[in-house]
């Protein structure tokens, strides 16, 4: 079983729920997998569970279903008994339900409450007949997104967000000020030119101190100066920080799900590649991950972005020739971003990693970029 991802956001594009998408032979088989990762479960939103080509079936109720877990059930699949017996099963259970692929001619049964209800745009550009609040699969791009909200849809499911018309601009100061300290803190200067950068951004150091002491990072104290967290996280760690910090200056409306994708897809690889790395190259990893939505994030080319650091060369290889030993960590972190999981099986077996891995990574990443935005 391989689980992929999408987001789903409401009409601000904001995260609303995170979209799980099982890819397995059986219901049965969806469900051995899904035990093993009550540790890894991200709990910040909803959760949407796509069964993919399955049928759903009363086998789902072998796991014991998480609180903010919602089960899609496929329109065309109302008409098999298994899933006519799951339906009530679910409702007594107390366990939210998202109807999908539905189409106005759909027959539904009565006495069901529907959470939402998935429609591909594609062919049905508004969301007539829907039984609940509407959500738009397909989308192309932003401007797509925008004409489906104009159009009556509530939200969507998807990538869209990543792709946009908008043409680049040069980096903020706000941002060329985080890569000014960035610089800094690989180079090892001395805190005091680090601080007096800080000291011109009072904004800026509440930010940077309000993510590291954010529950992600799992500290056993509270920082309170910058100083305090030089000594106690020391230069190396304290780059991870500051990449959390650029990859959510954004003021962009979509700044919000951008952010959970990069810092997913960071801790994502950084999850799946420690056994293949020294621990130095851990947070390199995540900074690969992250740094890869920059263009999109920040609205300015990724080689002009990468020109203004000081990065390993290892990053940049990755980043801006695919190639190097972290190139196929990031491939397989996007793959993980598809509706079909054939891509990431495929990367997934070429490096030997087994697919329980490859989701508990998954499952790792979308947890902590959640618990950066609580």
């Amino acid at each position: 079983m391989l689980l992929t991802r999408e987001p789903v956001v409401n009409r601000n594009r904001a995260i609303t729920a995170n979209r799980l998408i099982a890819h397995a032979t059986t219901v049965a088989d969806v469900v051995a997998g899904l035990q093993q990762f009550e540790e890894e479960w991200p709990r910040q939103h909803p959760v949407f569970l796509s069964l993919g080509k399955l049928v759903p079936t009363p086998d789902l109720l072998e796991w014991s279903l998480p609180d903010n877990l919602m089960v899609e059930i496929p329109a065309p699949t109302l008409a098999h008994p298994k899933t006519q017996a799951l339906l009530p099963q679910l409702q007594t259970a107390g366990i939210s339900m998202c109807l999908s692929w539905f189409a106005p001619e759909a027959v539904l049964p009565a006495d069901i409450d529907w959470r939402f209800v998935i429609m591909d745009q594609r062919k049905l550009p508004q969301p007539s007949g829907s039984p609940s609040l509407s959500l738009a699969w397909g989308l192309k791009d932003i401007e797509g997104f925008d004409a489906a909200i104009d159009n009556g849809y509530d939200g969507a499911a998807g990538w869209f967000f990543l792709k946009s018309n908008t043409p680049s601009k040069g980096m903020s100061p706000s941002h060329a000020q985080i890569v000014r300290l960035l610089n800094l803190v690989r180079s090892n200067a001395d805190i005091a030119d680090i601080e007096a950068v800080l000291k011109q951004d009072v904004a800026l150091s509440y930010k940077l101190l309000r993510h590291i002491n954010s529950a992600g990072f799992g500290l056993r104290c509270e920082i309170q100066s910058f100083r305090h967290a030089v000594t106690i996280l020391g230069y190396n760690n304290l780059n991870k920080w500051l990449t959390v910090l650029l990859v959510t200056a954004s003021k962009d409306p979509s700044a919000p799900a951008l952010m959970q994708a990069s810092i997913a897809r960071g801790r994502m690889m950084e999850h799946i590649g420690a056994p293949f790395f020294e621990k130095a190259d851990h947070d390199n990893l995540f900074i690969t991950g992250a740094f890869s939505l920059l263009p999109s994030l920040l609205g300015t080319s990724l080689g002009d972005l990468l020109g203004e650091m000081s990065l390993p060369e290892s990053i940049t290889d990755a980043l801006i020739n695919e190639e190097g030993a972290y190139a196929p960590f990031l491939k397989l972190a996007r793959a993980a971003e598809r509706f079909d999981a054939s891509t990431l099986q495929q990367l997934a077996d070429d490096l030997t990693i087994d697919p329980q891995k490859v989701n508990a990574a998954l499952l790792s990443g979308l947890q902590f970029a959640d618990s950066l935005q609580a």
